[in-house]
């Protein structure tokens, strides 16, 4: 490749570029920064006499070694009377299937980047059932609304909440197909709920334990053993949801300050969450301390993440057929029948997003201090024993 010209971007700049604006690199290649943050790369050349401009993708997608590339070769094209894009098309449009474009996003996307395990492999394993054997051999460019039609009719009404989340990635990887090149137009997903049935407007609700039974959990918890166990008190008294749980580490925790610090990276909002620590709650990280040098709440595999199971299993042992994510439930029920304070405390506490974006401009404070007493009053509650000292079957 002939030499770059004398005000070339580097890698560093392409990142860190914020100013809005086009940044020329030479060859006709330029990275053009809009006002959000976004950046894609641009090629300006001449064909037959006249000046054109062709997007090459964004730039969190081809790197800068890839588009000067790609500009050289359209450069030359262009000499030849080719349209630079075009060309580029006969290649790329033949070249990815669906399956390929989907392991694509999954791997760039999901994998690394999510809190879940159980969520990057079902990402990819609803495809793999669902939407692989009908297009997944496809070239991405020959997938119309019809295709997408023959996907998620079947599935629609009988599974609506696995369709919608199968619809939901295969517009991700189509946006995905579309910057890269692969196809050009529209999105085949948009618009195809119009011709699929009407989905029940229905709600689905996880299967709590009435808070009245909350202490006598906690007792027969106190005498169960293993990690398992102490795991589902410290989730019932922190109000945390069982991946949160799982995944803490010793460096979140300050005994000291009776704080947990889950961080942005962890939590469902994106944020970081502070977890005031009651007695009850220390008390229990004072008989794991030891057991793991990194996971406050290991599992039988030192070393290694608790299996998102082993909760729920833990429960249906005990008699229980409520949800760890119930017990959640049961501590927002308990709040509102026996605690007196303000709703948005509560709200906080579960680490719930504000929805009115008014309020949420206005709130500056996570409400700490004011936490720290309802947790500290619901440590109490969870500790009282109940009268009967049981826990019955409760049917979700």
């Amino acid at each position: 490749m002939p030499k770059q010209v004398h005000n070339a971007l580097t890698p560093m700049r392409v990142k860190a570029e914020r100013k809005p604006g086009r940044y020329a690199d030479g060859h006709g290649l330029y990275l053009h920064v809009a006002e959000t943050g976004a950046r894609w790369w641009v090629w300006r050349g001449t064909l037959n006499g006249k000046r054109i401009e062709r997007g090459i993708g964004s730039a969190l997608l081809v790197t800068l070694a890839e588009a000067r590339d790609i500009a050289w070769q359209w450069r030359r094209w262009a000499k030849s009377g080719l349209d630079p894009a075009a060309e580029r098309d006969k290649d790329k449009i033949q070249s990815v299937t669906f399956e390929e474009a989907a392991r694509t996003v999954w791997q760039a996307q999901v994998v690394g980047h999510s809190t879940s395990d159980k969520y990057t492999r079902q990402w990819l394993s609803g495809l793999e059932c669902f939407a692989f054997p009908l297009v997944g051999a496809r070239p991405v460019h020959t997938i119309g609304q019809a295709d997408i039609l023959r996907v998620l009719a079947p599935i629609w009404t009988a599974k609506p909440v696995t369709a919608r989340r199968i619809r939901q990635r295969i517009a991700t990887i189509m946006d995905w197909a579309r910057a890269a090149g692969h196809f050009q137009g529209v999105n085949p997903v948009e618009g195809v709920e119009k011709g699929l049935a009407r989905q029940r407007n229905s709600v689905q609700h996880f299967a709590a334990l009435p808070y009245q039974w909350v202490p006598a959990l906690m007792s027969r918890l106190v005498e169960t053993e293993g990690i398992a166990a102490l795991a589902m008190r410290f989730l019932i008294l922190t109000a945390a949801r069982s991946g949160e749980v799982r995944g803490a580490v010793w460096t979140e925790i300050d005994a000291e300050a009776r704080l947990w610090a889950i961080p942005a990276e962890r939590m469902k909002a994106g944020r970081e969450h502070r977890v005031p620590l009651s007695e009850p709650a220390l008390a229990v990280l004072d008989q794991v301390q030891g057991l793991d040098d990194t996971l406050v709440f290991p599992s039988a595999r030192r070393g290694r993440l608790m299996s998102d199971s082993t909760p729920g299993v833990l429960l249906r042992q005990l008699g229980v057929s409520a949800t760890t994510h119930g017990m959640r439930s049961a501590f927002r029920d308990w709040c509102e029948e026996c605690a007196t304070f303000p709703h948005e405390v509560k709200e906080a506490a579960l680490a719930h997003t504000v929805r009115d974006k008014v309020e949420a401009a206005y709130r500056r404070t996570d409400l700490f201090d004011k936490r720290r007493a309802l947790m500290e009053q619901w440590g109490r509650f969870c500790m009282s024993a109940g009268a009967s000292g049981k826990v019955v079957e409760m049917r979700a």
